[in-house]
């Protein structure tokens, strides 16, 4: 949508008259890549595993979907991206079929951050569907429970929305697997489930803890009236209330944990939060109660956040707490020791699965991640294949590769490469903590990028050193002891696009520094409503304080200074305030009056200054914290906020608005994100379509354009960071008027400039095994998009390939380039996963003059044409040669597809390798070790001539030398010349085994035809082929040596022209700069023995193939060949 108010200026850019939504089956193929990182995981709130073989697993992550784990842990795949909603509550495996597993959305831990699901989810083939099962009002399910004597019986433990109030609520039951739910308990619309438990010898006997509790903007409250302990003996028919007069304590509850041990059933813990917390125990089911404990050290110091206990099932006594680290009791919860640490496994713990009849197997899920024990607590492994970072904030450097960085929900501030030339996938390693805390926005220096700007909570602001690792704090300060400064958990911070020295820096103030934030003037008065109500943090938790800074408010969320005018900075703030100054801050102006429709307390995360026009801007807004309003909010202004255009609302996207950026290069191409997911608008915002590919439904927070390489880099609140590559072929659709413009078979798009770049073997482990997790790399080469008009029916249609990675290098590490494998059916880019489809290489003759007039037309017979499903992408250099053909199976059902040249010509076979088929078919290499391939192609330009179905286009690739090396010219051109004469030399060769194979595959015939006929001239030719079987035996071994007899393994010893060449192709691809004479000798010695060897075949050939064939051709049925000499 795209709604036009009536005070909207003229001035605003016209659009297109009628705009077309890009529909999303049109740019199926292009993938964002997933690139981690998952060194800090992120927040996983359930755990669940299958009993009977418990290295299934299951990990729910708040924000980032299901993994799932089919070996224990070592390596993870996601199961639910295909659904609307991936914040994850809880899970349940009905262990009586592990294939039924249930997923409640929306989390139980209701922090600042907290995301909302939209129901209850259910499959039953082990997580491959889902079908959503109702409750979608609920928003957050904590705690699902399975009747183990009857699994259509389930109960769902529904905590609600902290942000505002709703009757759904409580604990609700199905009896019918999840067709119809019936609510069993609620208190009240602030209350919900903060635990519930079922007794693993009566199914029927359940104890719920209801919580109430009330987040705001601005503050928490746990506990009231709502809150209370239930128990039930007959599956929530009827409850009892516990309290103080069975042993609890007097006064409103907050939230409870609760544990049931399964060795003595009748054994239950209770951790309440009450005035006074402590631990609490029953002997009776739940009945009665005994204070165990209310000693602080033991009684967790955060109940909201982590209040959970469990039971070892083998030992009543020892009993399990997890908060920030992990505490076990061996005296029914007297006395508490940690068992892991927070230096050990990583702080803030939220699920804990211990196996029944197992109890040394235990799955924990915390703030990084999921941590395995197999001893029973006393030792931890990481699982390191879950990328559900929590990101607050993305940006760029102008590095290449690009690094990206950003700041994650407790997890500190990172910096890590979008790409790397690097074999193999992006590892966990590549990437370096700057700052550690809750991680925020991070800038790096534009003047270096070994320096730059990280935040954690409370407003603490550094400059960090990559390189040293040391980091400067340079938060400013109040101006007199009189003021409090107020940052907000996720305060505004910007670079001053025209002074590299300068940033800006937000509290209730706009603080500006000139010397990198050495020292700082304050440029604004306070800008935020200053309402003193909404400044009572130090109060904020209820019966429990919890004052972290999570909290604070009336403060600016948001700076902007435009690229246009020094002068123009905007600012917005968290309670709904969006100010302007066009003077340097000497003056501002409050515009938030003048937004149509915006909340007056709504939440400014984020504002954007046009680079196309000084008083352009767009605002971001949300309003979730103030009520169940899940209404996204973007605004555009083109005249200084006087007026304003909505860009957006629920009827366009789904899930509150959280980001937007407009290309830089095409201002018809914007991009929101959202709590559900990313969205892209070709029409300046008029529509708006999801991006599925590769993408799931995920909190997208951050959104930044890495200019150079128009890539979108993809900030995600559950999914760590992705990226799109290469915009261009989106902003050609933007700038052309949409899809109209595709309206014929075939369209090619201008690709990025391709590098030259030398890829280097991966530090760090030798070898990647299952448990290394790697991050989806760019492929090598050029990357080329093309169009294909989508067919309604295909005859050959390659399968879909999975977003995400799994966390095991099978499904990321790079696939062999094209001309370095022998397989024709080998995707050119394995590492970045559906980027690309099927690829293969193809040969074709040479062109005689233009590259396009080359490409065969759809009539006649021509052995080169390409199918009618298949695409052919010819490549040609600037004087027409043909330089390399590629072929590929595309989905005809997408639109937009990828496929990826590697830069090199096309190489001559290896000798002694089969023919191809197709005798015009292009060699894919081989030959082991340094083998077969053709050379790299010169820096320069280069034509793709791209066929399909009868239509062709072009478009042209800049080749670009590696930027990390020196260019020489002079240098490269030489190399490349002694490459094409071990090209030449082993093309000959090449030949010439071939001519002996086909010698072999005639005698071979000519003997099959005697081998059931007697007599001399019988013998007589039996044994002559014998003979000549022989000598070309030896003429193979002369060029490719000697094949081993015995088994074992082993090179041939002889000195053979396919060494001598393989051993050329080494040294001279090795190493830039010139050519050295030990490399010219090489090239000389290999072309000396391929000589020497190619005269022998053809003496052999001349001197005694000839005279046998004469000998055996009066025979009833010659079967040999005429094999002409080599040259």
């Amino acid at each position: 949508m795209y709604k036009l108010y009536l005070f909207v200026a003229v001035g605003l850019s016209v659009l297109t008259a009628q705009a077309q939504p890009l529909n999303s089956a049109v740019t199926g193929q292009l993938k964002a890549r997933s690139i981690g990182p998952a060194v800090m995981s992120g927040r996983i709130t359930a755990i669940d595993a299958v009993v009977s073989n418990p290295d299934v697993v299951y990990a729910g992550a708040a924000s980032g979907g299901v993994w799932k784990s089919e070996n224990g842990g070592t390596s993870w795949k996601p199961v639910f991206d295909d659904q609307s909603n991936i914040n994850i509550g809880s899970i349940a495996v009905q262990q009586s079929n592990p294939s039924v597993v249930w997923v409640g959305t929306g989390e139980g831990n209701p922090r600042n951050s907290v995301n909302m699901g939209n129901g209850i989810y259910k499959s039953i083939d082990g997580g491959r569907t889902w079908q959503r099962m109702g409750l979608e009002k609920t928003l957050n399910i904590h705690r699902i429970l399975i009747d183990p004597t009857n699994p259509n019986t389930v109960y769902a433990g529904v905590i609600g929305y902290p942000f505002g109030e709703h009757p759904e609520r409580g604990v609700f039951k199905t009896t019918d697997g999840g067709v119809t739910w019936q609510r069993v308990l609620f208190t009240n619309e602030k209350s919900g489930v903060g635990e519930m438990i079922m007794d693993p010898s009566n199914p029927q006997h359940l104890i719920v803890a209801m919580w109430q509790h009330r987040r705001t903007s601005h503050d928490f409250t746990s506990g009231g009236p709502g809150s209370g302990l239930y128990v039930t003996y007959d599956g929530g028919k009827t409850w009892a209330k516990k309290t103080d007069k069975h042993g609890l304590p007097a006064g409103d509850f907050g939230r409870l944990g609760l544990a049931i041990s399964r060795s003595m059933p009748g054994r239950v813990y209770a951790l309440v939060e009450a005035q006074k917390n402590g631990m609490y125990r029953s002997d009776d089911g739940g009945e009665t109660w005994t204070k165990v404990t209310e000693e602080a050290g033991v009684v967790t110091n955060r109940p909201f956040y982590f209040n959970e206990i469990y039971v070892d099932p083998k030992n009543e006594n020892r009993v399990y707490m997890i908060y920030q680290p992990i505490a076990v009791s061996e005296d029914g919860g007297k006395t508490f020791k940690t068992i892991a640490t927070t230096e050990q496994v990583h702080a803030d713990h939220h699920a804990l699965w211990i196996h029944p009849d197992n109890p040394n197997l235990i799955y924990n899920g915390n703030d990084g991640g999921v941590a395995i024990s197999r001893d029973r607590g006393r030792t931890w492994s990481f699982a390191h294949g879950i990328p559900a970072g929590q990101y607050y904030h993305v940006s760029v450097d102008n590095e290449q590769p690009y690094n990206v960085y950003g700041g994650l929900q407790d997890n500190g501030s990172w910096a890590g490469p979008a790409y790397s030339y690097t074999e193999g996938g992006l590892k966990n390693y590549f990437w370096q903590v700057v700052l550690y805390g809750d991680g925020f926005d991070v800038q790096p220096d534009p003047t270096d990028a070994r320096y730059g700007y990280a935040m954690s909570q409370g407003g603490n602001l550094a400059r960090y050193d990559r390189q040293t690792g040391r980091s400067v704090f340079s938060k400013p300060i109040a101006p007199d002891l009189n003021t409090k400064l107020r940052f907000n958990w996720n305060a505004a911070l910007a670079l001053d696009p025209h002074d590299k020295a300068a940033l800006y820096y937000g509290s209730q103030f706009v603080h500006r520094s000139t010397d990198r934030g050495m020292t700082w003037e304050t440029i604004s008065p306070d800008l935020t409503r200053n309402d003193p109500t909404q400044q009572r943090q130090d109060q904020s938790g209820g019966l429990t304080l919890d004052i972290t800074s999570a909290e604070n408010h009336n403060t600016l969320l948001t700076l902007a200074p435009s690229l246009l005018d020094k002068n123009v900075v905007w600012a917005g703030t968290d309670d709904g305030n969006v100010q302007l100054t066009r003077d340097g801050g000497k003056t501002w102006t409050n515009l938030r009056d003048r937004l149509p429709g915006l909340p007056a307390q709504a939440w400014i995360p984020q504002i954007t200054a046009s680079r196309y026009k000084v008083g352009e801007a767009f605002v971001v807004a949300n309003n979730y914290r103030n009520g169940l309003d899940f209404a996204p909010y973007i605004y555009r202004t083109a005249d200084y906020g006087q007026t304003w255009t909505r860009l957006l609302d629920a009827d366009d996207v789904r899930g509150y608005a959280l980001c937007f950026v407009q290309d830089p290069a095409e201002p018809r191409l914007c991009w929101a994100g959202t709590e559900h997911g990313l969205w892209v608008s070709i029409d300046e915002g008029q529509t708006w379509t999801q991006w599925k590919a590769g993408m799931p439904s995920v909190p997208v927070m951050d959104l930044v354009v890495q200019e150079r390489e128009a890539d979108l880099v993809i900030g995600t609140f559950g999914r760590a960071i992705y990226v799109l590559d290469d915009l261009r072929p989106l902003r050609q659709l933007a700038r052309a008027g949409g899809l109209g413009t595709l309206d014929k078979p075939v369209a090619a798009f201008a690709p990025a400039d391709a590098f030259l770049a030398n890829y280097r073997n991966p530090v760090g482990y030798m070898n990647e095994t299952d448990d290394i997790y790697q991050g989806q790399n760019r492929p090598q080469g050029a990357i080329l998009t093309y169009y294909l008009k989508p067919k309604a029916s295909v005859t050959s249609v390659m399968p879909a390939v999975a977003s995400a990675p799994t966390g095991n290098r099978r499904g990321n590490r790079a696939a062999p380039k094209p001309a370095e494998t022998p397989s024709t059916n080998t995707p050119t880019a394995g590492v970045a996963a559906g980027t690309v489809t099927k690829t293969t290489d193809e040969g074709a003759p040479a062109p005689l003059a233009d590259a396009a007039s080359s490409v065969a037309s759809t009539s006649g017979t021509n052995a080169n044409r390409p199918k009618a499903d298949t695409v052919m992408v010819r490549v040609y250099d600037d004087a027409g040669k043909l330089v390399r053909t590629l072929r590929q199976l595309p989905d005809t059902t997408m639109g937009m597809q990828r496929i990826t040249w590697n830069l090199t010509e096309r190489g001559p076979r290896t000798p002694g390798t089969p023919k191809p088929r197709n005798p015009d078919a292009e060699s894919s290499g081989g030959g082991g070790f340094f083998g077969g391939g053709g050379a790299s192609v010169l820096p320069g330009r280069y034509k793709l001539v791209v066929a399909y179905a009868g239509g062709r286009d072009s478009t042209y690739v800049q080749v670009q030398p590696d930027p990390r090396v020196p260019y020489q010219a002079e240098a490269v051109a030489a190399r490349k010349t002694l490459l094409e004469r071990i090209n030449k030399v082993q093309a000959q060769l090449t030949d010439a085994t071939d001519r002996l194979a086909d010698a072999q595959t005639d005698t071979d015939l000519l003997l099959g035809q005697y081998k059931e006929r007697t007599g001399k001239d019988v013998d007589a030719l039996r044994k002559s082929t014998k003979t000549v079987q022989d000598s070309i035996k030896v003429q193979r071994e002369r060029i490719i040596g000697k094949r081993m007899e015995k088994q074992g393994y082993g090179r041939p010893s002889n000195l053979t022209p396919l060494a001598k060449l393989l051993e050329a192709r080494q040294y001279v691809s090795g190493r830039p700069g010139m050519p050295t004479a030990t490399e010219t000798r090489l090239v000389e010695q290999a072309e000396q023995l391929g000589r020497a060897a190619l005269e022998q075949v053809n003496g052999f050939f001349r001197t005694q193939w000839t005279p046998f064939r004469q000998q055996a051709e009066p025979k009833p049925q010659s079967v040999l060949r005429e094999l002409a000499e080599g040259k």
